[in-house]
């Protein structure tokens, strides 16, 4: 059991052992034995469920009800569908952090890169100005969120771009947000909220939270003004007719999963995902060139 499936067992086993505990039966020896059994199970797996025999991998999330334990493979391909560059990351890790080194493995692998068309994950002030210092013009719209990256002092926490919510560092996603304006009345601050219950558990609360807090967020500056010339690419048609290249990857991330075996990870480690992933990479690519010579009727 993981996931979702665990909180949901989670959540009932603390709802069954709060209903017991009110109830005149609690004081049978035989019922508070096993209640007691019960709350130190749930208190012990409450502390430990997110370790693993694979220390390397991390929770991740596809959106706000869906996440996985796991790695990420961040991947870059060119207008023939082969697969030029790949990082392989823990879950955790948001896709945009790997985009200037994905540029960089496809060129030294004889790639010219003129363009990278990415979704909202990777238009983010450092790798938008980035990109313009090599030459790269950035199809990936814009995000209110996302283009402002995190603040230095909390770095960790990164933005999920399925949710739309932010995810702290031990891999634990907002459970809502809100827009809050300051009192200036221009600026305007989106405001993600986090369960503390997780955060009173968490091993990494040293310096993030406190047991006397009641709240634990995170606040992001909404503004737009340095993505003006992004904004202005947006409306073009050169823009529109380059996004619509996007579903290539994604059609390339199911061949991977689907047909390749790459969709579960065969060992543990990084290190082990990594090698993984570059046989199925070169499967597929070897796939794509052959079907590449036949459509042009070579051998």
């Amino acid at each position: 059991m993981k996931g979702e499936d665990l909180e949901k067992a989670m959540s009932y086993a603390e709802s069954l052992a709060g209903a017991v505990s009110g109830m005149p039966l609690s004081k049978l020896p035989a019922v508070s034995k096993r209640l007691n059994l019960l709350k130190e199970a749930v208190d012990d797996i409450r502390d430990h469920f997110e370790g693993s025999a694979d220390r390397d991998a991390r929770t991740g999330h596809k959106s706000e009800d869906d996440e996985f334990f796991g790695y990420k493979t961040h991947l870059a391909i060119n207008q023939e569908r082969l697969v030029t560059a790949a990082v392989v990351t823990s879950g955790e890790v948001a896709d945009g952090d790997h985009m200037q080194e994905l540029i960089d493995k496809s060129r030294a692998n004889g790639q010219v890169v003129e363009e990278a068309v990415g979704d909202g994950a990777y238009s983010s002030n450092e790798n938008l100005e980035e990109c313009g210092r090599k030459g790269v013009k950035v199809v990936a719209r814009l995000n209110a969120n996302v283009v402002q990256g995190c603040r230095k002092e909390d770095a960790g926490f990164t933005f999920n771009k399925d949710a739309g919510l932010y995810v702290c560092p031990a891999g634990h996603m907002a459970v809502r947000k809100a827009a809050v304006k300051k009192r200036d009345n221009e600026s305007v601050r989106e405001v993600h909220y986090f369960d503390i219950r997780k955060c009173v558990l968490c091993k990494r609360r040293e310096g993030c939270f406190a047991f006397n807090q009641t709240t634990k967020t995170y606040s992001v500056s909404i503004h737009s003004e340095a993505q003006e010339r992004q904004k202005a690419f947006q409306q073009t048609d050169e823009f529109k007719e380059k996004y619509r290249e996007r579903y290539k990857i994604e059609a390339k991330n199911a061949d991977l999963k689907n047909n390749l075996g790459y969709d579960r990870a065969e060992s543990y480690g990084v290190g082990c995902v990594a090698l993984q992933g570059a046989v199925a990479i070169y499967a597929s690519n070897l796939k794509r060139i052959v079907r590449l010579l036949a459509e042009k009727g070579l051998k």
